[in-house]
């Protein structure tokens, strides 16, 4: 980054513990960039290196009883304690594999399930602070040719499409199961990153603003934090002396910030003009809406929560545990060897179209992949639909936005989110003996936040629309329709499946 893109305006005004963090912040760039690259690295060897080593097999583990045996070894017979040891001790093939078994926990058990919960609590101080995709776009883009945005790159649907087609990719593909896989998907989104970082931008992180694949999600998400940078408009104009304008990576209007949804929490303005202020805030208030946040939400923000957060996502965690979801696929398999369609049943070519892996015996069939866009596509549109539809309606009757009063569904997506991914981190546990007799309490409770929550802000939300009394009991009654499909479809999964 260069120096003279830093400025840092200390305010006037005693600050609160919030704001001296966010002061602190403005004024140790520096220090942040070096916690970015080395991120980076991390992120880097976490990714690529284990697409290079041999899949680990079925009976691989992070830890093996074997591992402290030969402590135990009577020193009586030093040669033939010195073989026990040997026999004992793991393999370099064995050490492979374990480094295998580390890298897919960290990064899908511990890394993305705590990137989720971050966002919720924090805002996107991890797109600010911590992401290794925006330290590299941003790097490429100060040093790359600087060409202006096209206008490909400004549509507003790429969210939507982003993380749709992430998703429904990665499943194909078991981008969770296999380095392979996730080395295409994300490497690939971070070789976009740095494409788009260079040729446009000057600077600024094109790629987060408009085309990264979570950052609908994240902006979503964001809009519960419980802290913010507040912009005071009065004291920013009445600023005595002429400032450089801040250096914001997404390219926000910093004067007339007023949320946190495309807000990255970098810290880069605190300060600015003695008008921002990194301060606490109500979770609901970004939802509820007043001042100073009177816009509704964007229809396609809302279509990615309805049908991407609750409907694409909560399929892809599913299909994989769902019964359903097998008798689905022999009776399609049934239907074609009865009709004599054999091309359907042929194994996947290749690894990155369809997963084909036969030294684990783990190889997807043409009607393997369609089954999963059948089924995830499939819940979808019901889960989404009956958001979309009830929402509607429920709006309608009383007297509101829509749009405003979808946002209601964030806390339950945003813990679905974060349960969804938690999957992966208690299969790896339950692999490694760890008794997890608390997880289906901890589900139920944390289900329990999500559905009250959004409950909640649903009905405050329609107790102030324009509708008439009567109208608006009924729109709570259509409000409950969404959230207990959405319950319904988590409780198969953990209770009943």
């Amino acid at each position: 980054m260069q120096a003279a893109t830093l400025h840092f305006h200390p305010r006037r005004s005693p600050p609160t513990r919030l704001g001296r963090l966010g002061d602190w912040m403005a004024a140790h760039r520096r220090g942040i960039l070096a916690v970015q690259w080395l991120i980076v690295v991390f992120y880097v060897v976490l990714v690529a290196l284990p697409a290079f080593l041999p899949h680990p097999g079925a009976e691989a583990r992070l830890f093996s009883a074997d591992m402290g045996a030969a402590s135990f070894v009577a020193p009586a017979d030093g040669k033939a304690a010195q073989a026990v040891l040997q026999d004992k001790l793991p393999t370099a093939a064995a050490w492979r594999e374990r480094l295998v078994l580390l890298a897919q926990y960290l990064f899908w058990g511990v890394w993305w399930p705590f990137v989720i919960l971050s966002i919720m609590l924090m805002g996107r101080v991890w797109c600010g602070v911590l992401c290794p995709e925006g330290a590299l776009t941003e790097f490429a883009s100060r040093h790359g040719r600087g060409g202006s945005i096209p206008r490909w790159v400004r549509w507003g649907g790429w969210p939507l499409v982003a993380f749709v087609l992430t998703t429904v990719y990665g499943q194909l593909i078991s981008v969770y199961e296999y380095p392979q896989a996730a080395l295409l998907i994300l490497g690939g989104s971070t070789v976009g990153a740095v494409a788009i970082g260079w040729m446009y931008g000057k600077g600024k992180r094109v790629w987060c603003r408009y085309l990264c694949p979570v950052s609908g999600v994240f902006g979503l998400l964001a809009r519960l934090s419980p802290i913010h940078f507040k912009v005071d408009r009065a004291e920013w104009n009445r600023y005595p002396q002429r400032t450089a304008a801040v250096d914001c990576a997404p390219l926000l209007s910093v004067s007339h910030l007023s949320g946190m949804t495309e807000c990255h929490a970098c810290g880069r303005c605190s300060g600015h003009r003695d008008a921002v202020t990194l301060t606490a805030r109500s979770p609901n208030a970004e939802i509820i809406g007043g001042a100073p946040y009177t816009n509704p939400p964007g229809t396609v923000e809302v279509l990615l929560l309805m049908f991407g957060m609750l409907g694409v996502a909560i399929g892809a965690f599913q299909w994989t545990v769902s019964p359903w979801f097998v008798q689905l696929k022999q009776g399609a398999a049934d239907w074609l060897v009865e009709h004599e369609v054999f091309w359907m049943l042929e194994e996947s070519p290749a690894w990155w179209l369809l997963t084909r892996y036969p030294a684990v015996n783990d190889v997807f069939t043409w009607l393997d992949g369609a089954a999963i866009l059948v089924w995830i596509f499939g819940v979808a549109l019901v889960l989404g639909g009956i958001a979309l539809l009830a929402t509607k309606t429920a709006a309608r009757l009383a007297g509101l936005d829509w749009r405003r009063l979808a946002l209601g569904l964030v806390p339950l997506a945003g813990i679905g989110l974060f349960l969804g991914l938690s999957m992966m981190s208690a299969t790896h546990l339950r692999a490694e003996g760890v008794a997890l007799a608390w997880l289906p309490g901890l589900r139920a409770a944390l289900l329990a936040l999500g559905v009250a929550w959004s409950l909640w802000l649903g009905l405050r939300l329609i107790r102030v629309g324009a509708g008439a009394a009567a109208a608006r009991w009924l729109a709570g009654l259509f409000w409950l329709l969404p959230l207990g499909a959405v319950t319904g479809t988590w409780i198969l999964v953990f209770y009943v499946w």
